[in-house]
C-alpha cells in the first residue's frame, strides 16, 4: 500500500456510511434513514425552504437515529408511534455529535426530534432548530406507518398514513408540515420513490454531490470513534471492543516501523472494522454458548457489511479493506473474501491479529477474558494454522504485557482520548 499522506474524505459521504451503518439495526428494513432524509426533503422544498436547508434536512434525516444500536430499540420505536423512552435515543444521539464541530450542528434537532410540536416552545431551541426537529419526527411517523406497505399496496394504503398523521396534527406536528406533506402525497411519484431500489439511487445520487466539507485525518478519526461507539453499544460484551483494537492496532504498527500516517489510518480500520456487526441478530451476539452453525453463517457476514457500508466513501478505500480483511488468514483461511497472501496487507494483518487479541482478552457471554499466557498461545496456534502472521505475532509475544494494558483498557494513554469523548454518555 501507499505511504502518501493526502487524505480528501468528504462530510457528506460519511454521513451516509454512519446512516447506512445504523439502518442495518432494522435488521429486514435498512432504508429508514434514507427514506426519512427524502421525505423531510421534499417537505421542505414544498414549504420554500432554499437548497443549503433542503440539503441540511436530507443528511438531518439520514443522522437522526444514531443514538440507536440494538434491535430492541429499533423494534419499540418502530411499534409504538409514541414511545415513552424514545428520548433516550435522542440523548445519545445528540450526545455523539454535539462536540463533533462538522456535525454538531445536527445535535439539538436530533435531541428533540420525537418532542411533539406545542412543547417544543418551552425547550432551550431555536426556532430553525425546533422546525428541522418537527420535521424529522413528522417524516419519521410517515415512514414507520408507510413501511409495511413499500413495494406492495403503498398507493393504496396512502391514504390511512396521511389519514393518521392529520389526526396527529397540532398535538404532535407543525399544521404548516401537515399541509404541506398533504399537499405532496398526492403525487404518485413521492410514494413509489420510497421504495428501495429508488430510495438507494437517489441517496446514491446525493452522495455524488459534494457537501464541500472535506474531513482531515483527525475528524476522520473523531467520527471514527463516534461510529465505533455506535457499534460497541449493540451488546454489552462488546463494549469498548472497537476502541481497544483500534489502540492495539496502532501500537502494534508503531512497533512494526509503519510511518506516523500508517499508523493512524490502521487506528481508523480498528475502530471501523467491526460496523457490520450492526445487521447480526442480539441473540446471536450474546448467545451464553458456541454459535450453531446458522448462527455462525450469520456471523460470518459481519465484515462483508463493514465493507459495503465504506467502500462507497471516496478516498478510504484502502481503510475499507483493512477493516473489512479482519476475519481473513494468510493462506485462505478465514472470511469472507479469502484474498490471496499477496494481496493481504501488512496493515490488514495488523488489524487482524488486533481483533483476536482483544477478543480472547474481553469477556463474551460465553466465558471470561483470558490471561496473558492463554492468549499468546492460542496467537502461536493460530499462526500454524496460518490464520494469523507470523512476524506481527511474534512482535506482540515479544511486547506481551503491554499489549494486553491495551487490549484491557488499563492503559490510560491510548483510552483517554475515548473517555473524554463518552465521559457523558
Amino acid at each position: 500500500m501507499g505511504q502518501s499522506t493526502d487524505f480528501n474524505i468528504d462530510l457528506r459521504q460519511m454521513v451516509i456510511a454512519i446512516e447506512t451503518a445504523v439502518s442495518l439495526v432494522g435488521m429486514n428494513d435498512t432504508n429508514h434513514g434514507k427514506r426519512v432524509g427524502y421525505i423531510a426533503s421534499q417537505i421542505g422544498r414544498e414549504i420554500g425552504f432554499s437548497d443549503s436547508d433542503i440539503q441540511y434536512v436530507f443528511e438531518l434525516g439520514l443522522l437522526h437515529d444514531c443514538g440507536v444500536s440494538t434491535e430492541q430499540m429499533h423494534s419499540s420505536l418502530v411499534n409504538h408511534f409514541d414511545w415513552d423512552d424514545a428520548y433516550i435515543h435522542c440523548n445519545i444521539g445528540y450526545r455523539l455529535l454535539k462536540s463533533f464541530e462538522p456535525l454538531a450542528k445536527f445535535s439539538k434537532p436530533i435531541l428533540y426530534h420525537h418532542t411533539p410540536w406545542p412543547e417544543l416552545s418551552k425547550e432551550d431551541i431555536s426556532a430553525h432548530d425546533a422546525m428541522m426537529a418537527n420535521l424529522i419526527f413528522i417524516s419519521d411517523r410517515i415512514d414507520i406507518l408507510a413501511a409495511s406497505h413499500y413495494e406492495t399496496d403503498i398507493l393504496l394504503a396512502r391514504e390511512g398514513v396521511v389519514r393518521s398523521i392529520k389526526d396527529y396534527s397540532e398535538a404532535y406536528f407543525s399544521p404548516e408540515l401537515v399541509s404541506a406533506f398533504e399537499k405532496i402525497e398526492r403525487s404518485e411519484a413521492f410514494w413509489i420513490a420510497l421504495e428501495n431500489r429508488h430510495i438507494t439511487r437517489y441517496t446514491w445520487d446525493m452522495g455524488r454531490l459534494s457537501s464541500n466539507y472535506s474531513l482531515t485525518l483527525e475528524q476522520i478519526k473523531q467520527l471514527s470513534l463516534i461510529m465505533s461507539y455506535i457499534v460497541d453499544q449493540k451488546s454489552p460484551f462488546t463494549a469498548q471492543h472497537s476502541v481497544r483494537v483500534a489502540d492495539l492496532a496502532k501500537y502494534i504498527a508503531t512497533i512494526f516501523g509503519l510511518s506516523d500516517s500508517q499508523c493512524k489510518k490502521i487506528e481508523i480500520a480498528g475502530l471501523l472494522h467491526d460496523l457490520g456487526k450492526l445487521h447480526t441478530p442480539d441473540n446471536v451476539l450474546e448467545k451464553p454458548g458456541p454459535l450453531n452453525n446458522t448462527e455462525r453463517s450469520i456471523m460470518d457476514q459481519h465484515s462483508y457489511e463493514t465493507y459495503e457500508i465504506l467502500r462507497h466513501i471516496e478516498g478510504l478505500g484502502e481503510i475499507a479493506l483493512w477493516a473489512a480483511y479482519h476475519h481473513e488468514g494468510i493462506e485462505g483461511a478465514g472470511y469472507p473474501f479469502h484474498p490471496s497472501e499477496r494481496d493481504l496487507s501488512i496493515e490488514a494483518r495488523i488489524v487482524a491479529v488486533a481483533d483476536v487479541f482483544q477478543a480472547l482478552v474481553q469477556d463474551r457471554p460465553y466465558r471470561k477474558g483470558m490471561d496473558i499466557e492463554k492468549v499468546t498461545n492460542i496467537l502461536i496456534g493460530f499462526v500454524e494454522s496460518g490464520k494469523l502472521d507470523k512476524d506481527i505475532v511474534n512482535l506482540v509475544v515479544e511486547n506481551s504485557a503491554k499489549c494486553f494494558d491495551i487490549a484491557k483498557g488499563d492503559d490510560p494513554v491510548h483510552n483517554q482520548e475515548y473517555l473524554n469523548l463518552f465521559s457523558d454518555m
